[in-house]
């Protein structure tokens, strides 16, 4: 079992940072993929980024390539630069026993989000 918590979300203007984090907690925490989604207002839950279990592999939407990286040690990071108001969303952290999978239905565990709000 792992549970994850978001933390770092808010308000930013147009081409501003953030850093969202992720505490996770459960023993096997080092052997998951972990990775971020969000969910903008009546929209479907997207891919953000996603990291292998030993870090050595990414994957980016192209949405966010250049301007996100996704980042572990014992929590899990993304800093957000250049941040664009259709950046704008609830941030979902999650886990995943199995290797990275680029959509939201396979993964097993998830945070409960956090607001990320970027103004023009």
């Amino acid at each position: 079992q792992v549970q994850l918590v978001e933390s770092g979300g808010g308000l930013v203007q147009a081409g501003g940072s953030l850093r969202l984090s992720c505490a996770a907690s459960g023993r096997t925490f080092s052997s998951y993929t972990m990775g971020w989604f969000r969910q903008a207002p009546g929209k479907e839950r997207e891919f953000v980024a996603a990291i292998s279990w030993r870090g050595g592999t990414t994957y980016y939407a192209d949405s966010v390539k250049g301007r996100f990286t996704i980042s572990r040690d014992t929590t899990l990071y993304l800093q957000m630069n250049s941040l664009k108001p259709e950046d704008t969303a609830v941030y979902y952290c999650a886990a995943d026993s199995g290797p990275i999978v680029l959509r939201p239905g396979p993964w097993d565990y998830w945070g409960q989000g956090t607001q990320v709000t970027v103004s023009s």
